[in-house]
Parts: structure tokens; sequence; C-alpha cells
């Protein structure tokens, strides 16, 4: 149904909003169905389901139409548009109506079914946790001093954590990078399972790929520094919930029920995703959610661990830890993310003034750039020298012209995520599509499609592939039946690399620069934050915060604005939904 047919069918000015072809068409939808003769019914319709595309649970009307620039983010001339009354029209909305209504009214929030669905589920699966009762293990304190030495004058929030985590079915640890999120869990798996008649069956799961290989990389390193008896109490790899999800049935038939299941970057998990993953947790089992509450909500709608966390369902399940063991006081990176996610203007112009000029230059951990072009040359160039350890690496495998192997191409992919470019936009001149041109052309890689050293990002789950979203790849020589082919060498969970030909990944993108989206779940040893020129509707605090902490050493922001980016730090991510 097109927009013009809308329109036609006594709807006018719906066109000169932000409401797409989609929202309208289910409005229109809805009317054809059980007709209204209020315009205004049709417009709360398609306003539900536009709050749903941009991420919100519902469309909030409280305080309507007062907050309603703040709720839909429309600027001045295209909030003129909307008839008066809306809210008090939502009263006699017909399509909300019945157990089966596509729309549903629950106090001064009008959602979609499914949204309403979903976040009942949540509510309903938690309630049901938080009735559970587990036996704690005897002389908890006493083996808590064991794991984290005796109890000081100052609060050990890791032991904190660890402590409810034992004794209760459900926790929420969150913190920022290098708090000890993950440190945490690995002191809690051995304490529950020296306390365990029999090896404690642990899922250890996260929404992408690169999180799971992470949170596999660091279950290993804590292995490898344990006595083998102790080691044996973490598990290997961490799976993607959809790979989880995948087996669990099977899991499930040969009674392998999870007694402890662990999901880390729980910030990025949407609102159906986390229906789906509660009911599929037995409620027998202990569920603890690793994340930071102030980074990028999920891409999907939802807010779900920021509201948990703020809201009063779980906040006496809730820890916070507090102290980063990566960025201490007087660290330039922690500055930068404490100024940023609270909003500290002052803090963050006094911060970008004493930043020195350059990309990576000189000893400075944080420097600044402010060039107005995206494509400065000079900026390019220090840029690129901070991938020459890669392409050094990269022509001595080529010049031995033996093709690639297994240990070679790990060692690519990982001096190769040293650095990362991380935009805001994904269009536009300062976006990731025309920043991996320019750093293309300016490594010197051909301008084809598929060459050796292209790195790409898968952008959805294959599972005959066995490639997950986010999964990181490079392009390489490989020895195939004596002739030297391109394949895309991808690491794997336990360690290996898995080959695949080109011509099979059809929705990969090339990452020289990726979104700051796309970058969580991931860390890097240098992390340029390029910021556009103009204002955007995705420059906010969680964004700017998020990006800032991918990075472990070294921080470059490009702003060709700077004024923005203190802008953007007071603008906060507002997500409509009830589970706060």
């Amino acid at each position: 149904m097109s927009v013009g047919n809308i329109n036609r069918s006594g709807w006018p000015g719906a066109a000169r909003t932000p409401l797409n072809g989609l929202d309208m068409a289910l409005a229109q939808f809805c009317h054809s169905m059980q007709p209204s003769d209020d315009v205004r019914h049709r417009w709360l319709a398609a306003l539900a389901s536009h709050q749903w595309g941009r991420g919100h649970a519902c469309l909030d009307l409280q305080n309507w139409p007062q907050q309603a620039a703040e709720e839909l983010g429309w600027p001045t001339e295209q909030l003129q548009a909307l008839p008066a009354g809306l809210a008090e029209a939502a009263g006699n909305l017909p399509w909300a109506q019945g157990d089966n209504s596509p729309l549903v009214l629950h106090g001064h929030r009008l959602y979609l079914r499914r949204a309403w669905q979903a976040e009942q589920t949540i509510k309903q699966n938690l309630t049901q946790r938080l009735q559970q009762s587990l036996n704690p293990p005897a002389s908890l304190q006493d083996q808590l001093d064991v794991l984290f030495g005796a109890a000081g004058a100052h609060t050990d929030w890791q032991r904190q954590a660890c402590a409810h985590a034992a004794q209760h079915a459900i926790t929420l640890i969150t913190g920022g990078p290098g708090t000890g999120k993950t440190t945490t869990v690995v002191k809690l798996l051995q304490l529950l399972q020296a306390n365990a008649a029999a090896p404690l069956r642990v899922a250890l799961t996260a929404p992408t790929g690169k999180a799971a290989a992470r949170l596999s990389q660091t279950m290993a390193q804590a292995r490898s520094r344990l006595p083998a008896d102790q080691a044996l109490a973490l598990p290997a790899q961490a799976q993607t919930l959809h790979r989880w999800l995948m087996g669990l049935p099977a899991e499930l038939a040969a009674g392998k029920t999870a007694d402890v299941v662990v999901i880390d970057e729980a910030s990025m998990i949407d609102l159906e995703m986390m229906a789906r993953v509660l009911q599929a947790v037995p409620l027998t089992a202990r569920l603890v959610l690793l994340g930071d509450k102030d980074q990028l909500a999920s891409v999907e709608a939802g807010a779900v661990m920021a509201q948990l966390c703020q809201g009063s369902l779980l906040s006496a399940h809730t820890v916070s830890l507090l102290h980063s063991h990566r960025f201490d006081d007087s660290s330039g990176i922690g500055q930068w993310a404490r100024a940023a996610n609270s909003g500290d203007s002052a803090g963050l112009q006094q911060l970008w003034q004493q930043a020195p000029p350059g990309c990576f230059q000189g000893d400075a951990v944080v420097t600044r750039l402010s060039a107005s072009d995206s494509a400065d040359k000079t900026t390019l160039a220090q840029l690129t020298d901070s991938w020459q350890p890669w392409l050094a690496q990269l022509a001595d495998m080529q010049n031995t012209g033996m093709g690639c192997d297994d240990e070679q191409a790990l060692a690519l992919l990982q001096s190769f995520t040293r650095v990362g470019v991380l935009c805001a936009l994904r269009e536009g001149r300062w976006g990731v599509h025309a920043f991996n041109r320019q750093l293309q052309q300016a490594l010197g890689f051909a301008d084809t499609q598929w060459y050796c050293g292209r790195p790409v990002m898968a952008r959805r789950n294959d599972y005959a592939l066995g490639i997950m979203n986010g999964d990181l790849g490079l392009c390489l020589p490989r020895l195939v039946d004596g002739v030297l082919r391109l394949r895309v060498a991808f690491a794997d969970a336990a360690g290996g690399v898995r080959w695949q030909v080109p011509g099979r990944l059809d929705d990969v993108d090339t990452v020289f620069a990726m979104t700051v989206h796309q970058s969580q779940g991931s860390e890097f040893e240098q992390v340029l934050l390029v910021l556009p020129e103009r204002t955007a509707p995705i420059l906010t605090r969680e964004l700017i915060y998020t990006g800032i902490t991918r990075a472990r050493q070294r921080l470059c922001i490009w702003a060709a604005a700077p004024a923005l980016l203190i802008a953007a730090c007071e603008r906060q991510v507002q997500r409509s939904g009830g589970l706060d």
C-alpha cells in the first residue's frame, strides 16, 4: 500500500513526517479490518510501529503532548502535523481491545503486541527466577577469603558479585571495561565447582561471534593460570546466543540441563531475544548477565540491560563494579570515558584542549584531530603507519609463495585488530563506506572486490558456513590442490581457523573502518573515533562512551566540529519501555 493511497484515504500530513510506508501500512491495515472514524487512531498505530523501528518497546504517551518532541525526536515542523488529543484517543483505540488485538495499551504505554508479549515474558520469567531457592555453598565467607583475600575496610564489589551469584538464581553484574566482570565469573565458577558433587554443566554465551570469541579467549587465559584440577571448572569455549539456542533442544533431550548460564555483553541483547533466552534457560540454573549498562543498547528494539539495572525488579540483584583495573584515575582514556559517561561538558572541553594534535603521534595516550577534510592526506598517512606491522607480516607471508597456513592467519588477524577505526555513521563522507575506500587506497590495496588482505565482517548469521554476525575474517592466499587461491580466514572459538571461499560470502562488509555499533564486543590497542562535522540523531553519550572504551592503550578522537562532541555527550539515549 503506497503512501499516496493512504493520503487519499483521508490521512493528511502523515507523509510530511518520518513515518515510513510500513508504519502507515500497519495503521491502514488495522483500519481496513476494523474501521474507525477517528483519524487519531491511525496516527497512534503508525506511531507505535515507528517507535518500534527506532528501538523503543512502546509509544509512551505520558505527559503528551509536552513530551512529544523528546519521545519522537521530531523537529517542530514535523510535530505540527500531529493531531491534538492523541493521548486521549488511545483510551478507545479499537485495535487495542481483546486478547488478540494487534496493539496493547498498558497504562500510558502503547505497544505492538509482539513487543508487549516479549516484555511480559521477561517480567514473568524473572519473577519466577526470584522465587527459586538455591542452596548456597557452605562456609561461603571462608571460600571467598581464599578467592579474594580477607575482606578489608573497603567493599570489594567483585567479591560481592560473586557472593550474590553463589546464593541467588539470577545476578546482573555491570561495569565498564577492565572492572573485572569476567574475572568475577571465573572465581564464581571455581567456587561453585568446588562445592558441587559432580562437574557443573556451564554455558558461556554472548550475542555476537566477536563477543563469544573474546569470552573464550579470556577463559582460556584464566584456565592457563590455574592448576589442572581447578581449570576443569571453567568451560573451554563460549558460543553465540543463536548457536546455543539452536543446540539447546538436543541437549535437553539428552538430559544435559545447564547448571550455570553466563551471558556476556548483555547490553547488546534486544527485547525479543532476551525473552527467548530467558525461556530457554532452565529455572533451576543460575543465570549471570554481564554487561556495561552505559554502552549502546541493542540495534533492535529494547534497552533491556539498562532498564533492568535502573528498575526495581532486579535492583537487589544488580552489582556494579566501579573500579577499572585498566584505566586508573590518571589514565587519559579513563578520564575521557568518565567525562563522556557523566556528560561533563567542562571536563570534556578541558580534555580536548589538553590532547596533543595528530593521530597516535608522540607518547600521548589520547590525541585529537580537527581537520575538516575527511580525506586529509596527513591524517590518513599517520593512521596507515599504525598498520605497518600488519602490512609487513602480510608481505612476508606473500613472499614465501607457499600460501597462508592457520598459524599465520591467526597472527595476521590478531595484528590487524590492534587498530580500530570507528565511525559514528555508515554513509556520507564521514561514514565507514567512505573511510574504507580511502584506507584501502592509502594502504596500497587493489581496487577490486576480493584481494589479499581484505578484512571483512559478517553482517548476518550463516549456520551452513558456521559464520556468525560480527565475525571478522581476512582474505588471504591459500594453497589448494597445489594452486594459490584466495580464501577468507575466520578465527573460531576453539582457537582454530575456518577457511571460506570468497564467493560464498554474500553479506559481508569491508572493515578497515567499522561503525561504533559494529565494534561492540571488541577491543583494540589503538582506536580512532571518527565523528561527523554535522549533528545527527545517532550522536549520543552512549555512542561516544562506547567508542572511547574500545581502546586499551591509545585513543585518537577526530572531531571536525568539537562542539558536537560536547553536545553528543550531553544527550542520552532514552528508550521507552516498561522494564524499568
